[in-house]
């Protein structure tokens, strides 16, 4: 397998289970019965904050994933496969997860530093195949 679909496996994976930590606080807040309800129906927020955070990270995550699985797919289409795609996606991996961990736990500078390691990460990406 390619370093690339090897990364790319792994960043959909982990971004499919960035809703457990937050689903898991709103089952402990609500129990069970609560969790099965229509969101908004009850009068108490559903989730703490840091958690809230962990779904707006998680709803970036998988915006993001559209991106890089479409520059990933793009690559290999294109046999395009060097140190420079595969340091990428490598890269865009581990900066996902500082982003999810820096956006839950509210570290603000940290969070978007980090973020922007992964938007780098997306355009080495659209180099390597657009100058190719």
């Amino acid at each position: 397998m390619k370093p690339e679909l090897f990364w790319l496996a792994a960043t959909a994976t982990m971004t499919g289970l960035f809703w457990l930590p937050y689903i898991l606080n709103r089952t402990i807040r609500m129990g069970i019965p609560g969790v099965l309800l229509t969101p908004g129906v009850s009068d108490r927020p559903a989730e703490a904050e840091w958690a809230q955070r962990a779904k707006k990270a998680h709803y970036n995550a998988v915006e993001n994933l559209v991106v890089f699985a479409s520059l990933v797919t793009v690559t290999q289409l294109a046999g395009v496969s060097n140190h420079a795609t595969a340091m990428a996606c490598a890269v865009y991996f581990w900066a996902r997860l500082g982003h999810f961990i820096a956006l839950t736990l509210g570290i603000p500078y940290l969070r978007t530093l980090i973020w922007t390691a992964g938007w780098v990460a997306q355009m080495v990406l659209a180099w390597q195949v657009l100058m190719r």
